[in-house]
């Protein structure tokens, strides 16, 4: 697989492909980072905390998972001097090789890129939770698109798109989410999600 080196963003949440980031970015370290990354086209990494804060403490650094997503900035603005506000879209997944903190605190690493989910037709047994999720983009008909935790275009066909909106959409605990994103059989994410909502009863015959 390719290995790319690009900057990390560890934060208590976890992305997953083709899912919304919204960030309100105010310390220099990320400032400066996802200002480069916009001038230059690139990306910028999203690893899950284990151990620390989302902003800089003077008694220790953070410690993240050794896998995340790559984040690409979608949109932009400064609110305010020296408040930056975006909205990121998850692309691909990474496992870190190695990392190192540079002395403006900002994380730096050599990844491996994995492997896309393969496109995969939702099967009948699990059509129920592309349905659920049909009918939670439909309510978002009043909702300006600016705001949808949901970006186009819509794939209710596809197993890993189906679960990977569940993910983003279900108050699941990171911990787990990030089992899920982790998971290379994106059947069996979807699998484990659905009996997820039918447990809830979100899901209808």
């Amino acid at each position: 697989m390719a290995t790319l080196s690009f900057p990390l963003f560890p934060l208590g949440t976890v992305l997953f492909p083709d899912g919304v980031l919204p960030l309100q970015i105010f310390e220099v370290r990320y400032l400066d980072m996802v200002g480069k990354c916009i001038a230059n086209g690139t990306p910028f990494g999203v690893v899950l905390l284990t151990e620390g804060h989302e902003v800089r403490t003077p008694e220790g650094q953070e410690r993240f998972h050794p896998a995340g997503t790559l984040a690409s900035v979608q949109d932009s603005s400064m609110s305010a001097p020296g408040l930056m506000q975006v909205t990121c879209r998850g692309a691909a997944r990474f496992r870190i090789l190695s990392s190192e903190r540079r002395a403006n605190g900002l994380w730096m690493a050599e990844t491996e890129l994995l492997e896309d989910d393969h496109a995969v037709p939702v099967p009948s047994e699990l059509q129920g939770a592309a349905d659920a999720l049909d009918r939670v983009l439909a309510s978002l008909d009043d909702v300006p698109e600016q705001r949808w935790p949901v970006l186009p275009p819509f794939r209710l066909d596809d197993c890993g798109w189906v679960a990977n909106r569940w993910c983003d959409l279900l108050p699941l605990p990171n911990d787990q989410k990030y089992r899920l994103l982790m998971l290379d059989n994106p059947v069996i994410r979807l699998e484990l999600l659905h009996d997820m909502l039918d447990e809830h009863g979100l899901i209808t015959s």
